[in-house]
């Protein structure tokens, strides 16, 4: 049985109907996925990575944690590192 159904545009567009757009936890910019099942299609959503999920994936320690002191003297050091005349 069907959830919702979409009506397609003389552009080729269509609308995602709110029910569907709340299950899948979709908004304005969201990546759906389309794949290929037989004789049917599967629309879904894309993957959703966060920043921390790719920081694992890059680093394999994660580093000890800094105090806004400690921050804040570090930029400095690369600012100055960075922008001192040669």
């Amino acid at each position: 049985m069907a959830i919702a159904y979409s009506k397609l545009t003389a552009q080729g567009q269509i609308s995602v109907p709110g029910e569907i757009r709340r299950r899948l936890g979709i908004g304005p910019g969201s990546v759906l996925e389309w794949e290929e099942d037989g004789e049917r299609i599967v629309v879904k959503r894309a993957g959703r990575y966060t920043s921390e999920d790719l920081h694992r994936a890059l680093f394999e320690e994660t580093p000890a944690p800094r105090t806004l002191e400690e921050l804040k003297e570090g930029l400095q050091r690369y600012v100055k590192a960075r922008h001192a005349r040669r």
